[in-house]
């Protein structure tokens, strides 16, 4: 079995495809596809999961440059998909990412699947699909093995026993090596029981970390049954450094956005006009909406968070290494604090925030439904704020506090995702 290459000369959007056994030959214009970080030279269309492992195999044999398209339905693995060439994508044929489904066997610590897919080389990329059901993870990204600039937009990950997504490295094999320039925008990460199997668990969990963009995002119910509190919807720490995470709604989670942890250095990036809610949670396990720890450099500015549990604070920055830090035009309801000498610039925060503020605070859509005077038109301008939650301008001047530039009519806005 050959997978034929697009003969020399032939253009990026030429209709060209081939197909493989157990897979439908379908004619693709390769303009169509989306995302894809360089030309695909080769395109197959695959109906059977014997087929994707097959059209993987040969795309890894053959130097990646291969998009393998999923029609739809339910794709239950015998085996880890690795990726281990450049330029591979995988995505549903469809568009529609509640259609097609790839899934290990069980979300368990005896499950056989242990990630459903492990990236171990560059320019990787997933749209389009639902990923469910792990031992580990969903997706791997193997930064000790170069994996650089994955792209992940328009999934659903869900229901792994332990991080969604995990971004990895290795200290002693592959020291200093690490995952750069990271996109994952537009996806739903969530646990469907409406809590976690353990509490081992979380979002999107990157070590060694540089320049990712993390956007658009819905993360639901990253929460621990019992032992300790989960990890963060989105954590950069262990020497991550200047990732960008906006424009995200976090509901019912743990724990909302981090920068670094306890001995895990982050440095510098950017916490903005993100929208977290967590509900009164009966004595379940709450935690901070947004964390600096060990992360100097860091700027967190146009974010919106309700808290309805009983923890004490919305934000916090932490350590004597957490220094020169910067906390903007915050809107929530509870303090934002500085803890074991952490230092920094805290100004124009409103954090007395009510629900009645806000569209729907228990579906996380906050939304400022009036004009309330201490948050409209009174923020101060960062460098580096263009738009809001909904990719709205910000005005030159006028500029409001938290992620929603005020306008009439927010209270009839759809919640994304």
């Amino acid at each position: 079995m050959n997978i034929r290459k697009a003969p020399a000369g032939t253009r990026v959007g030429d209709r060209y495809h081939h197909s493989v056994a157990g897979a439908v030959a379908i004619f693709v214009p390769l303009s169509a596809l989306r995302a894809l970080p360089t030309p695909a030279l080769t395109s197959v269309t695959v109906s059977s999961e014997r087929a994707l492992q097959s059209a993987l195999i040969l795309a890894n044999r053959d130097g990646g440059n291969t998009t393998i398209l999923l029609t739809d339905g339910t794709y239950t693995l015998t085996s880890t998909l690795n990726v281990s060439a450049p330029n591979v994508t995988i995505a549903g044929a469809s568009g529609d990412r509640t259609k097609v489904i790839i899934q290990g066997d069980a979300m368990s610590r005896t499950a056989h699947i242990g990630n459903v897919i492990r990236v171990a080389a560059s320019h990787f990329a997933l749209h389009d699909v639902t990923l469910q059901r792990s031992r580990w993870h969903l997706i791997q990204i193997t930064g000790e093995a170069n994996a650089q600039a994955p792209a992940i937009s328009n999934c659903i990950l869900q229901d792994s026993y332990e991080q969604l997504l995990k971004v990895s490295d290795d200290p002693v094999n592959a020291p200093g090596m690490g995952s750069n320039n990271g996109v994952v925008e537009n996806c739903i990460f969530q646990y469907t029981a409406g809590i976690g199997p353990q509490y081992y668990i979380g979002g999107i969990d990157a070590h060694l970390a540089a320049n990712w963009l993390v956007r658009g995002n819905t993360f639901r119910s990253i929460i621990s049954p019992s032992g300790s509190v989960a990890e963060f919807a989105v954590h950069f720490w262990d020497r991550s450094a200047n990732n960008i995470v906006e424009r995200n709604r976090i509901i019912n989670c743990d724990r909302g956005i981090g920068f670094g942890l306890d001995g895990g250095t982050n440095t510098g990036g950017i916490i903005r006009n993100n929208m977290i809610y967590h509900a009164a949670n009966d004595g379940r396990f709450a935690d901070v909406a947004i964390a600096l720890t060990d992360s100097p450099g860091s700027q967190v500015y146009n974010n919106t968070v309700y808290m309805a549990d009983r923890f004490g604070w919305s934000m916090e920055y932490r350590y004597t290494a957490t220094r020169d830090v910067l906390f903007e035009d915050n809107l929530t309801n509870k303090p934002i604090i500085s803890r074991d000498g952490a230092t920094g610039t805290v100004t124009h925060n409103v954090t007395n925030a009510v629900a009645s503020w806000f569209a729907s605070v228990s579906t996380g859509d906050l939304h400022l439904v009036h004009a309330v005077p201490s948050v409209v038109h009174v923020g101060l301008p960062v460098p580096g704020l263009t738009d809001d939650f909904d990719r709205q301008p910000r005005p030159s001047a006028g500029i409001d506090i938290g992620a929603d530039q005020y306008e009439p009519g927010n209270r009839l806005r759809p919640a994304r995702q």
